[in-house]
């Protein structure tokens, strides 16, 4: 008789806390609170992953978690007696006001923030979840198809999820924190290297900002991820191998010695200086040598931001190159690939294979890979003269990733190209002629 008068106590308890809840923010007792009322009060707490609680109801309490550096979080605390978990914890979308201005939707005070516990809280104890809404996964998902809609590289995305764990990638949007983005960048440096993680973390935050820009929940929490998913310094400066013309010579000649098919396809890339994904695209019509001087139109590759204009670049190649490809194209079809290897198209773990058993035989050092014949083409080209624009187009780049990348080649380049037109004082003009601005 006892448990049952304790079951029904605690069932009608249960039910009147529902029924206050369920009365509406606008009816709830609003707590006031000197340390979390106001963003001046919110100002003086020390930052700290752990929530600041206060008590709304009975078993029911909000949070302010003040991060470092991004606005502050509201977080919602049920207790549930008797469960294996007694408190469930809910982040709200959005952010405090403590530097905007409250608008209840993205932004919220304190009072606003009470409002959307309480309503949460009463959905807690009729049992229904909370309107999470989209995951990690589902902002991955959704940018892995607008790639294809836009014939983007989806080979970014297919990366990224392999370095992002399944807690993570299950984690609602709205509730990211930028601490917890910034603890899996942090630890990806132990594998790889820090340009490596940058360009993983690239592709992340543009995925959650594609999602932000379809839902307006997501896009209130937009701070966590742009704090925490910031690009770590000097990554930049890539320790970039340049090779002098005899070592590429070397490379290439070395090549044969593992068969014809890779032979060409190394020597391509030397002359080019184009990316492995960009040469194994070419097609038999891409081979351009039945009039005037011999080029080959290079396809562009699917790095970078919006459309491309161009599909392809027409680059010039020596006749010997052309030859050896016209070689290889014998009478195949104008669609079919150009460079094959044993019949089929190449594989890019064949050719790394390949590429660093050319390296050993040819007795260079082990950190040449073939990436090494792009930069030591984009350097051949600035220090021959070429236009920098000319040789980012060439290379299917950006004049701002030559100048980030290769700055310290260009300013030999531009040393050399200054240093023709100094004026020596020591020497004098073997004429004296003045010559006058005025016409």
């Amino acid at each position: 008789m006892v448990n049952v008068c304790f079951c029904l106590s605690a069932v009608i308890r249960s039910r009147i806390l529902v029924k206050s809840l369920d009365k509406g923010a606008g009816m709830a007792r609003k707590v006031r609170d000197r340390e979390l009322g106001d963003r001046a009060s919110r100002a003086k707490l020390k930052p700290r992953g752990k929530p600041y609680w206060r008590t709304l109801d009975q078993g029911v309490h909000i949070g302010y978690r003040k991060n470092p550096k991004a606005g502050g979080k509201w977080v919602g605390r049920v207790y549930r007696k008797g469960a294996a978990e007694p408190y469930i914890t809910h982040t709200l979308p959005g952010v405090a006001d403590d530097k905007a201005d409250a608008n209840n939707v993205s932004v919220y005070s304190f009072y606003q923030a009470q409002e959307q516990v309480r309503q949460w809280a009463a959905e807690q104890h009729r049992g229904v979840p909370a309107a999470q809404g989209p995951t990690v996964s589902d902002a991955v998902d959704k940018y892995e198809a607008d790639l294809a809609v836009r014939q983007g590289d989806a080979g970014n995305v297919r990366r990224v999820r392999r370095h992002l764990p399944a807690a993570l990638l299950g984690r609602a949007v709205v509730e990211l924190e930028a601490d917890e983005l910034r603890s899996w960048r942090d630890g990806l440096t132990k594998s790889l290297a820090a340009a490596t993680v940058n360009r993983v973390i690239t592709v992340l935050g543009a995925a959650l900002n594609h999602l932000a820009d379809l839902d307006h929940r997501v896009a209130a929490n937009r701070q966590s991820w742009r704090s925490g998913l910031k690009a770590i310094a000097g990554a930049a400066r890539a320790n970039n191998v340049i090779l002098p013309n005899a070592v590429v010579a070397k490379l290439v000649e070395t090549a044969a010695e593992f068969g014809d098919d890779f032979h060409r396809l190394v020597w391509v890339e030397a002359e080019t200086g184009a990316r492995y994904s960009q040469v194994v695209k070419l097609a038999v019509k891409d081979l351009l040598d039945r009039r005037g001087p011999p080029r080959i139109l290079m396809p562009r590759s699917k790095k970078g931001r919006g459309q491309k204009q161009m599909s392809h670049t027409a680059l010039p190649i020596t006749p010997a190159l052309a030859a050896d490809l016209r070689l290889a194209a014998a009478d195949r079809p104008p669609r079919e690939p150009l460079l094959l290897h044993a019949g089929e198209p190449w594989k890019a773990a064949r050719h790394l294979q390949l590429f660093a058993r050319t390296v050993k035989a040819a007795g260079l050092d082990s950190t040449i890979t073939s990436y090494s014949l792009r930069h030591s083409s984009i350097c051949r080209q600035l220090l021959s003269g070429v236009p920098t624009r000319i040789v980012a187009v060439n290379h299917d780049t950006s004049t701002i990733m030559l100048e980030r990348v290769y700055s310290a080649h260009i300013g030999d380049h531009a040393d050399a190209l200054t240093r023709a037109a100094l004026l020596d004082v020591s020497q004098p003009p073997a004429e004296l002629t003045v010559v006058s601005g005025r016409p």
